[in-house]
């Protein structure tokens, strides 16, 4: 099995990156031109993804997944021996998708009225106060003994997390009001698989 997936260095597909490196899973890249919708080999990104957006993953079969949270738990499931994700059926499973819809529709998206050249002052103003809150809640969550979102095991809302907080800097959020994921960063930062997939990227 080879996995095929498609990203733009430093963008939210860098979660899914993470998780093919910690998975151990064989697979390749294919960087997109998300201004031209143009692949590294000169394709039409829509004609691979209708949404022309990243991430996507191509599997043996032919068939695409989108949308990082899905993504990631598929390679999870690949690879059940890395312990990216807790079993299916599981209440763990389920804290897991909780973190992964926490982080996509709280953290990932309060992004977005940085990077959207259209935004207005308010709109990034409110942004601004929602990270604030929702990242306080993970740091509280963090210094209450847990290494890792789930406890003491790295797992693919990890992976998600650290690819959103590494966009605070650029964005001129500070995060020095968060010990605990200041270390977090740290900490999942000096994995091997997500050097490996930092350094793929040309990000290290």
């Amino acid at each position: 099995m080879t996995l095929k997936l498609f990203l733009k260095p430093g963008a939210c597909s860098l979660s899914p990156h993470i998780a093919l490196e910690e998975a151990g899973l064989p697979y390749e890249t294919e960087s997109v031109d998300l201004a031209k919708k143009v692949t590294a080999t000169g394709g039409n990104y829509f004609d691979i993804n209708p949404k022309g957006y990243v991430p996507a993953l191509r599997l043996d079969s032919g068939e695409l997944l989108t949308e990082g949270p899905a993504i990631v738990q598929y390679i999870a499931d690949q690879a059940p021996a890395s312990q990216l994700a807790p079993a299916n059926g599981t209440i763990e499973r389920y804290r897991l998708q909780g973190w992964l819809n926490y982080i996509g529709t709280e953290l990932h998206k309060s992004c977005s009225a940085f990077f959207n050249p259209m935004s207005r002052d308010d709109w990034k103003a409110a942004a601004r106060a929602n990270l604030e809150r929702r990242l306080r809640h993970v740091d509280d969550h963090l210094g209450a003994g847990n290494a890792y979102l789930l406890g003491e095991g790295f797992s693919v809302a990890d992976g998600y997390l650290f690819t959103v907080l590494r966009w605070m800097a650029p964005i001129g959020f500070d995060l020095a009001p968060y010990p605990q994921i200041q270390a977090f960063q740290a900490r999942v930062g000096a994995r091997p698989a997500v050097q490996a997939a930092l350094k793929a990227e040309g990000l290290a």
